[in-house]
């Protein structure tokens, strides 16, 4: 049987459109059975998303969707390279509706979609059923919404039955490659070993250009040739679960043994026993040997049966978050940014606890109560930018302090500008456990 190739196009909301293109076209040129993922979900993107299709019915999809598809549909339907994304994301049905529009747009027939269902649990019954799994905690009243993470079998299925892209809401991220793996060789739900070294194949191509190189470099460290066309990743799935990792022809990058291995513990906090919805993965015994240039084989993933239960993220209103920033140059920078910082925390600190930094001096390394900024002495910085940031369940507040700050442009110290204020709501999340019988799946073409 062919080897099985898996490219991935993004690694998280907000990736490069354009990363796909050189993907698909060294699927292309390689030749032999490929898949294409999008893997566009983190957490809280999902959150946000049903907080968009509240105000906006037919939106809460994935926003660059478009962008995403339009330069690689055409190539992957006319060289039969199924497409699989998660971006859905909180209305899986309507980014399915939004890809029929852009091939018909394109001039391409109308592709076969298939949308895997089940993950969301936003509705009265699966409230209920959350409400029951988490009887601390649950706050009716600012409820957003919660979801599961579904597996790969029914990606799989949808292949199997001829889907050109499938579409999903919360999926695990391996899953995403783990379900043309599945369908491809036709392995059993029980053959743990070949699952468990699919789902690590996914989990290195899960966050896209972080194993070819992007989240690694560091220079004079760990060089990476080429990060501004840094290629994305591709794997070769072979029958036993194993995989060779590569990149995307004539681009940037690097895919060796650190790479590689940076990101196979990425996200794992316990490598003997990596849960997924699918098989329970253990890379303890696991080997990476560099294979050719920018060519890595992990082998030796050892696989155990799947849990009783899948995971369940609720989320729940979490009031505003505002910020804002003004910068202060020349002589005495510090000194006047301390001042402004002063006039705020006198005017607004009453009305809830302040975050500030001095963005030069200490902004990523300070403390939410100043402590750092407190106890260092002044420097001569003649460049210091000032943040302040806070939390409130109401947004009135919020906005009061932005225009406070907003004000510190005529109302001292001198010298400030550049002035910069952001606000957004902000969600909160639990966890829990709910047994995969209460929890079905299903597949339904659209």
């Amino acid at each position: 049987m062919q080897t099985l190739a898996v490219g991935c196009g993004a690694g998280f909301s907000g990736d490069r459109v354009d990363a796909a293109i050189p993907v698909v076209k060294t699927l292309i040129a390689r030749g032999g059975p490929a898949a294409l993922m999008f893997e566009n979900l983190a957490e809280r993107t999902l959150a946000h998303q049903h907080l968009i299709r509240r105000a906006h019915p037919s939106l809460g999809y994935e926003p660059l969707l478009e962008q995403e598809l339009r330069p690689i549909l055409a190539d992957c339907m006319q060289h039969g390279i199924p497409i699989i994304g998660n971006f859905g994301a909180a209305n899986p049905q309507g980014a399915a509706q939004r890809i029929v529009q852009l091939a018909e747009q394109l001039g391409l027939p109308k592709p076969r979609i298939a949308v895997v269902q089940g993950d969301d649990l936003s509705n009265a019954q699966g409230r209920a059923l959350v409400k029951q799994h988490l009887p601390e905690g649950f706050d009716d009243a600012r409820f957003v919404c919660a979801n599961a993470y579904l597996g790969a079998f029914e990606i799989a299925q949808a292949l199997k039955e001829g889907a050109q892209i499938v579409v999903t809401g919360r999926v695990a991220d391996p899953s995403l490659l783990l379900g043309p793996a599945i369908a491809h060789y036709q392995w059993r739900a029980t053959d743990w070993d070949a699952l468990a070294g699919a789902t690590m194949a996914g989990h290195l191509l899960e966050c896209g250009a972080q194993v070819s190189g992007g989240y690694f470099a560091d220079p004079g460290k760990k060089d990476v040739p080429g990060l501004d066309n840094v290629g994305f990743p591709i794997a070769e799935i072979f029958p036993d679960g194993s995989c060779v990792v590569s990149k995307a022809d004539d681009t940037g990058g690097l895919v060796d043994c650190r790479t590689v291995k940076e990101q196979l513990l990425y996200e794992v906090h316990d490598p003997a026993a990596y849960i997924t919805p699918d098989v329970v993965a253990d890379i303890s015994q696991a080997r990476v040997e560099q294979v050719g240039a920018n060519r890595v084989r992990l082998h030796g993933v050892k696989g155990h049966p799947r849990t009783a239960t899948l995971k369940v993220l609720a989320y729940f209103d979490g009031g505003w978050l505002g910020e804002g920033e003004i910068s202060y140059a020349g002589p005495n920078a510090e000194a006047r940014a301390r001042l402004a910082m002063d006039v705020m925390q006198k005017r607004m600190g009453r009305h809830m606890p302040l975050r500030f930094d001095l963005i030069g001096i200490s902004s990523i390394l300070g403390d939410d109560q100043g402590r750092m900024l407190t106890g260092m002495p002044t420097t001569r910085a003649t460049d210091v930018r000032l943040r302040v940031a806070a939390k409130h369940a109401q947004r009135a507040p919020i906005d009061l302090l932005l225009q406070e700050l907003t004000a510190l442009w005529t109302g001292g110290p001198a010298g400030g500008g550049g002035v910069r204020v952001a606000k957004r709501q902000r969600l909160s999340n639990l966890a829990c456990l709910i047994p995969r019988e209460q929890i079905p799946a299903t597949v339904q073409f659209v």
